[in-house]
């Protein structure tokens, strides 16, 4: 595997204030074309905690029910592109996340361990599309494994040159067999079901379950988020921006972090892109910086 590249510094603070770019113009065609989002996970703990980005975080995440995510991709082609443009596996056939991106026009990030893969990489803000649950906690439960299968089946297209455990190796290398395609287009299927139902309770399906990323939360609420919170939304201050967040953040907040007010220790506070090479175009290299700015 390829070595890490640390950013610290001015070179770690070019890099939220390009995802800032990607947030505004996100915001600025959402308006337009009212279609709602939220900033979500770390992001909107940032903006109430922080009033903008949690210091050591490299990354802007955004929500949307999939009837809004089903809207912005109909209008993404009204991103300015000398800034930003939409990814998703319909928009470049080497992607296949179960998720769409927005990407910084003109510069260059790669993931750790994603060198070879052939999707056009750059700074990316991830857009993650919620889609309905099954209303008992079997059926979530029996959903949540078939959506880790596929999971497993796309994430074999990385591990398959990262993986250094023989078993784990030639499970993934079985798996890597099955194109992409193939089980994005089941995703398909299932997210078209979604953007139909009337279910009051929703997920990102190419993602772990809500109530496992950070904390373990009780097994009737872990796999899955009440709907409302994504309907009814609010202003709220992010950096030099106003973004749409959570209306009811505190209990959102609380299912995701429990204590949120309260950072995590210093050896806690790692950013979650780590790259192994990047260009950000000349893009904020003259900001002012000083070390104690975060």
């Amino acid at each position: 595997m390829a070595s890490k590249i640390e950013l610290k510094g001015k070179e770690f603070r070019r890099l939220q204030l390009i995802q800032l770019d990607l947030l505004k113009e996100v915001d600025r065609v959402c308006r337009a074309n009212n279609i709602n989002y939220v900033i979500s996970d770390g992001s909107m703990l940032g903006a109430i905690r922080h009033k903008g980005f949690i210091p050591w975080d490299d990354d802007i995440d955004v929500c949307m029910l999939r009837e809004e995510y089903e809207k912005f991709k109909k209008v993404a082609n009204q991103l300015n592109p000398e800034i930003a443009y939409f990814q998703d596996h319909t928009t470049d056939p080497n992607y296949f996340w179960g998720y769409g991106k927005v990407r910084r026009t003109g510069t260059r990030f790669v993931r750790v361990g994603q060198s070879h893969l052939k999707f056009k990489d750059g700074v990316g803000m991830d857009i993650f599309p919620l889609d309905d649950v099954p209303n008992s906690t079997i059926g979530r439960m029996l959903q949540d494994f078939r959506l880790f299968l596929m999971r497993k089946h796309l994430y074999a297209q990385v591990a398959i040159k990262n993986e250094k455990r023989k078993i784990p190796l030639l499970i993934y290398k079985i798996m890597a067999k099955k194109k992409p395609a193939k089980i994005l287009k089941k995703y398909d299927k299932m997210a078209a079901k979604s953007s139909s139902s009337n279910n009051k309770e929703v997920r990102l399906y190419f993602y772990q379950a809500p109530g496992k990323q950070y904390v373990k939360t009780p097994l009737r609420h872990r796999y899955s988020m009440p709907k409302k919170w994504f309907i009814e939304t609010m202003d709220v201050p992010f950096e030099d921006m106003i973004a749409r967040g959570v209306k009811d953040y505190d209990n959102y907040l609380k299912y995701m972090f429990h204590d949120y007010m309260i950072p995590p220790p210093e050896d806690k506070r790692d950013p979650h892109a780590p790259c192994e090479s990047y260009d950000f175009n000349h893009l904020y290299e003259n900001i002012e910086w000083k070390e104690e700015v975060k």
